[in-house]
């Protein structure tokens, strides 16, 4: 028997990533996933591979995360079979630009704010309500180490993912003998498409970000909530900062020349 035989994961942001090995290291484990994110294809692509390799179901489900109404309905109706969801992982998130305050995009704040924040929000009312019925679940949340330390110029992305670590906090206070449990867990340097995100395309400056150094891979973090995931249900591992060595704080990493 695989740990999580017969359940049900939802991943938000799957299709690459933290998301995508979360999606991958949960089917593995023999979870059915709930994949969404707003890459179609990439989704179809997942969902084959999965499916194929593990064994396991896949729903592949395109969805902005920031578009509420959207939000409701696709997670709000989902098929039957698919709507006792034990765990989902909200990992949709993004930085834009890398600039001092003074100097920031309206733009790039409002596409992180509405992914990073409400997009978490979005998801979490329209999931919740169901798992705290079944009283039964658990809920992990993939921050930053950008939520515990800032570092110059993040400012806004910052701030989005210390609410990330708040909300987490509250819901552990509401949620208290509800049955569900909640992890926050905070990353630090993964190499993923998020620079390449960040620097709107910007090859070069996406791959400076982590010369000289290892960083975290999207496995490392995934393999991180699924150890959180399968502890005893008496067992509930609120807060986890997982970092690569060569890291020792935002603005403190170790490169080799």
């Amino acid at each position: 028997m695989r740990p999580l035989d017969q359940t049900i994961t939802l991943v938000t942001g799957a299709s690459s990533g933290i998301g995508r090995a979360c999606a991958e290291v949960f089917a593995e484990a023999g979870s059915n996933i709930i994949a969404v994110a707003r890459r179609s294809e990439r989704l179809d692509e997942l969902r084959a591979t999965i499916e194929q390799r593990h064994g396991v179901r896949v729903l592949p489900l395109q969805c902005d995360v920031r578009d509420r109404d959207a939000v409701r309905r696709t997670l709000g109706q989902l098929p039957e079979g698919w709507r006792s969801i034990d765990i989902v992982i909200n990992n949709a998130g993004l930085a834009r630009g890398l600039a001092p305050i003074h100097e920031g995009s309206f733009e790039d704040w409002d596409e992180m704010i509405q992914t990073n924040l409400v997009g978490l929000l979005n998801v979490l009312r329209v999931v919740l309500p169901p798992m705290v019925e079944r009283r039964r679940g658990m809920i992990i949340n993939i921050g930053s180490i950008a939520g515990r330390q800032v570092y110059p110029n993040g400012n806004v992305y910052c701030a989005t993912k210390h609410a990330v670590r708040a909300i987490s906090e509250a819901m552990q206070l509401d949620l208290c003998g509800s049955g569900i449990r909640v992890t926050n867990i905070d990353p630090g340097m993964v190499e993923t498409e998020f620079s390449l995100v960040r620097f709107h395309g910007n090859t070069e400056r996406a791959a400076s970000v982590y010369a000289g150094m290892t960083p975290l891979t999207g496995r490392d973090v995934a393999e991180v909530a699924l150890f959180c995931a399968t502890r005893p249900p008496h067992v509930s591992i609120h807060d986890v900062l997982v970092m690569p060595s060569d890291q020792a704080s935002t603005t403190v990493v170790h490169r080799r020349t």
